[in-house]
């Protein structure tokens, strides 16, 4: 077993049970086989990029998990969080910002009050 098949068997597995989706769905969305699917989350895929980058993209994985699994998964909702801020324009982000900010503040008082 190469020393990254089991970090991305387990993301992989992860990240397709997060979204409710078989095997064969996800290899039907990155237009592969089904056994790519499973081989990869069996510890015995060896992926070349073209199947690599499809996968990440469509299970909405951070590449900081197959290549870094040292570092601590963040929880699903901050990456959920993530990837909405990702996914928006310069134009959305910087209408967001304020929006996020005044949330945050009033989350945090709120919390802050609630502790005294």
């Amino acid at each position: 077993m190469q020393e990254f098949s089991r970090p991305l068997g387990d993301v992989v597995k992860r990240a397709r049970g997060e979204l409710n989706l078989t095997q064969s769905q996800v290899a039907g969305r990155i237009d592969k086989d089904t056994r790519t699917v499973m081989n990869i989350e069996n510890y015995k895929g060896n992926p070349k990029m073209e199947v690599l980058f499809p996968l990440v993209r469509v299970l909405k994985i951070d590449p900081r998990e197959i290549f870094h699994p040292e570092m601590q998964r963040e929880s699903p909702a901050i990456r959920q969080l993530r990837f909405l801020i990702e996914d928006c324009s310069e134009q959305e982000a910087v209408t967001l910002i304020p929006v996020i900010e005044s949330v945050l503040s009033a989350l945090r008082t709120d919390k802050a009050t609630r502790i005294q």
